[in-house]
């Protein structure tokens, strides 16, 4: 057995392969909730109502969109340029501690000037964290991979420091947690009386942000003939180092705005489980958008609705959430395949 390359696969083959490899992973998460003892129907219907079934179940799907946009867009700039970003997570917790450091009263300026501030700071908080990695890419070929993931540790620590000492709420108690940002720092809710904020929007106008940039710049170009081959764009003379770092400087902003929006939008305040893993997670949702940022939205919001639904449906039905994480790891495992397999066809010798 061996795999055959295909120069030019079908639209049937592109997309084809991906909705085959999501509606096995629906029907393998189906037969676990019969082994867990519910009816699969019944299980995929509480799901479904629990995510998009009311208006507050499809603000609050919006919501957990939010971060996982921004982190999504996040891995797939740098994947399609070959840099492997696995430090979202850190990206996103620096920039959330950039915020509280301004954010708490340090700048009392209106929410006019100081949301932006605090949006472009946290950029260059995230774009500086990748940066480090990429240089040690760049200069010395180190692995990037082994940079990025381990970053996310040094930062949890780097967190947990600070919210024991320097940016403790000194009228906090129990778990540590940051001052609450003043209300001008806070992004407002786009439906009143809900979580729902405008880091939503912001999230949506950055992948549209994103898809200009890779579609229809030279930089874009220039990124996506890096990640195709790197050797072939140095001899065309291309800039490739220069390419590498302007993309984590791009990758690192976006990851830190998911910071920013849950600081400023969702929590008001930094705590160490600000991220349930959406770093990790947006390594799945670009990958289920095939690294496409308009793809990312709609990656997201289906990831987001599996989560809110899954837990909904789990208070219904009594079968355990974790069938969501089984569910989004299987997602991504046939999604891996199955973008495989779109290139390229498996011959029997």
């Amino acid at each position: 057995m061996r795999l055959e390359p295909i120069p030019a696969p079908s639209l049937a083959r592109r997309l084809g392969l991906p909705l085959a490899a999501l509606t096995a992973t629906a029907l393998l998460a189906m037969g676990l909730a019969a082994l867990a003892g519910a009816a699969p129907a019944e299980v995929a219907w509480l799901v479904l109502r629990g995510a998009v079934g009311s208006k507050f179940a499809l603000l609050e799907t919006l919501n957990r969109a939010t971060p996982l946009i921004f982190t999504g867009l996040a891995v797939a700039v740098a994947f399609r340029a070959k840099l492997w970003n696995i430090g979202a997570e850190a990206q996103l917790y620096l920039g959330a501690v950039v915020v509280v450091v301004l954010g708490t009263g340090m700048l009392p300026w209106p929410a006019a000037t100081l949301l932006p501030v605090l949006a472009v700071v946290a950029m260059l908080a995230g774009a500086a964290t990748l940066l480090v990695p990429t240089f040690l890419k760049t200069r010395f070929g180190v692995d990037e991979v082994v940079t990025t993931l381990l970053l996310n540790f040094v930062a949890l620590l780097f967190v947990s420091y600070l919210l024991e000492g320097p940016l403790k709420d000194p009228m906090g108690m129990g778990w540590p947690k940051s001052p609450r940002l003043i209300p001008e720092a806070r992004l407002p809710r786009l439906a009143e009386g809900l979580r729902l904020h405008w880091g939503f929007a912001l999230a949506c106008i950055a992948a549209v942000v994103v898809w200009v940039i890779q579609t229809r710049t030279i930089w874009g170009y220039e990124m996506r003939t890096v990640g195709l081959n790197a050797r072939a764009a140095r001899f065309a003379g291309m800039p490739v180092n220069m390419v590498l770092v302007r993309t984590a400087v791009l990758s690192g902003g976006l990851a830190a705005l998911a910071g920013f929006s849950e600081v400023a939008g969702a929590k008001g305040s930094l705590t160490l489980d600000l991220s349930p893993g959406f770093g990790y997670t947006g390594i799945i949702v670009a990958m289920l958008a095939l690294l496409n940022p308009l793809g990312v939205v709609i990656a997201a919001i289906f990831v987001a609705g599996i989560f809110v639904g899954s837990d909904s449906m789990s208070r219904a039905a009594g079968v355990p959430t974790y069938i969501a994480d089984i569910l989004l790891a299987g997602s991504l495992l046939a999604m891996v395949l199955a973008i495989g397999l779109t290139r390229r066809r498996v011959v029997w010798r």
